[in-house]
């Protein structure tokens, strides 16, 4: 931040894992801090997020090393809740199709050099090692078995952090409509909601998801932006022993707090289309197809019912990076915006808010400021 001053007063737009784990970093911080969203919160991407806790595959060094960051905050919340039904670290399995494209081997060999807990399984060892598999789809290549890796349930996660906010004196104002940061003379002054109302700040974060590149355009900014629509299914309840998180080649599956299943796979995502009117229209068939997918790999095939489902956008950055921090020509103006919002949102939270109050910005976020897409259009 430019100010050399701690602020007083900031506001947060957006009631997902970024804008809830950052206003509560500030809170901590003993800044006056007002949570706004357009509706409930985690209504957007946090609320549909398959949540897998991971530094998997290939990625840039600087990602790679924010990522473990971020699996690092959630291990030491998992020590503050160890019963908590919400967070596990139970691993993750990963395999690929059986054809050219199929990178195991590979991917192992990169994980061991990086030091990233990897573990190489002929598809006759995978019972032992994690159960809950059907191993006779898994493709004759083999998988990697990452121990170290978990999920989250976000909106579970935000529900706690909410209580710790409002403990601390937060605010947090739902069903606000669409909110705009009011910006003058090159400096954020505060945001102003839907309906017209203004609040004030010294600075402002914008964590609202697709949205974010929109609403800086407005500041005559450019943030790239490859938002796809998204999908995940959550299954009923069930009696199943899986309890890592799966990425297969025609789903991912992950368990959930009370028993089921929650689903995605970039097939399915590709078979939503929007309406006219901007809601969207998702298949009978899809919802069959990823639950016909998921208890294909499942040991036991067990049959799997539809709980519920959640569409919408996706947050992805132009260019797959996460982006973070203050806007280069706009103090006091940060923004967070990432398609990775589970395995970063603690440490994405309290990295913001040590920016926002002391204006020292972090080395770990030096490759995902916002500046490089002005220089990219340049």
């Amino acid at each position: 931040m430019n100010a050399s001053t701690k602020p007083s007063k900031v506001v947060v737009i957006g009631g997902g894992i970024f804008g809830v784990s950052t206003a509560v970093h500030l809170a901590r911080l003993g800044v006056h801090t007002v949570l706004i969203n357009d509706g409930p919160l985690a209504n957007g991407a946090s609320g549909r997020s398959l949540a897998w806790l991971n530094s998997a595959r290939k990625r840039s060094d600087a990602y790679h090393r924010l990522r473990l960051a971020g699996i690092d905050r959630y291990r030491t919340l998992a020590v503050r809740y160890p019963d908590a039904s919400w967070l596990r670290f139970d691993g993750g399995l990963t395999w690929d199709a059986d054809d050219a494209a199929n990178e195991i081997a590979e991917i192992f060999g990169y994980e061991r050099d990086l030091g990233y807990h990897a573990q190489w399984l002929a598809p006759q060892r995978i019972a032992a090692v994690t159960p809950g598999v059907d191993a006779s789809v898994v493709t004759r290549q083999g998988a990697i078995f990452n121990p170290g890796e978990g999920w989250v349930d976000l909106p579970s996660l935000i529900g706690t952090l909410v209580e710790e906010f409002r403990t601390l004196g937060g605010e947090i104002v739902t069903d606000a409509g669409r909110a705009t940061v009011d910006v003058e003379s090159g400096s954020a002054r505060g945001v102003i909601t839907a309906d017209g109302m203004r609040r004030d700040a010294d600075a402002v974060l914008l964590a609202a998801g697709g949205d974010v590149p929109a609403i800086v355009a407005e500041a005559d900014q450019h943030i790239g932006d490859a938002t796809p629509v998204a999908l995940l299914v959550r299954t009923k309840p069930i009696h199943h022993p899986l309890k890592a998180v799966l990425n297969t080649p025609r789903v991912a599956i992950r368990p959930t707090p009370n028993g089921g299943f929650a689903l995605d796979a970039a097939w399915s995502e590709e078979e939503v289309s929007v309406k006219p009117d901007g809601s969207y229209d998702v298949r009978q068939s899809t919802l069959e197809g990823l639950l016909r997918e998921a208890s294909r790999v499942l040991e036991g095939n067990p049959v799997l019912e539809v709980e519920d489902y959640g569409v919408g956008p996706k947050p992805i950055p132009g260019d797959g990076e996460p982006v973070f921090g203050e806007l280069p020509s706009i103090s006091g103006y940060f923004v967070a915006f990432s398609h990775s919002g589970a395995t970063l949102g603690l440490i994405a939270g309290e990295l913001l808010a040590d920016e926002i109050v002391t204006g020292r910005r972090h080395p770990l976020l030096a490759d995902f400021r916002p500046e490089r897409f002005n220089a990219s259009r340049r």
